[in-house]
């Protein structure tokens, strides 16, 4: 049995949470609130950090030779959904998970 180095474990953990918590708050939350909430701008970086994460999960799941820079690019999208939910308020949750999420890949990119 292979075991998946604990790093690369924690950084599939935080992506997870990442992934999960953008879609959810999108969803919900934001389609609810509306208005600035509900901005295409805000609605399509959110759902670029949750495909991004599910992404990094697997290429670190594969152990592919290109996780770095997967991991790399899902740092920086993670820092922009951060920025535009704490803009917006009332989402520190998902403010909380993507600057996991960013510092857990910026050492997987490392």
């Amino acid at each position: 049995m292979h075991q998946i180095d604990p790093g690369m474990k924690a950084c599939m953990d935080a992506c997870h949470e990442c992934h999960v918590t953008c879609l959810h708050m999108a969803m919900n939350h934001c389609l609810e609130m509306g208005g600035q909430h509900a901005a295409p701008e805000h609605m399509k970086i959110m759902a670029d950090c949750a495909q991004i994460c599910a992404v990094a999960i697997d290429f670190m799941a594969r152990k592919s030779a290109h996780h770095q820079h997967i991991c790399r690019e899902c740092a920086e999208i993670c820092r922009a959904c951060a920025a535009s939910c704490e803009a917006l308020g009332g989402m520190e949750d998902c403010v909380a998970a993507c600057r996991k999420c960013a510092d857990s890949c910026d050492r997987m990119a490392a």
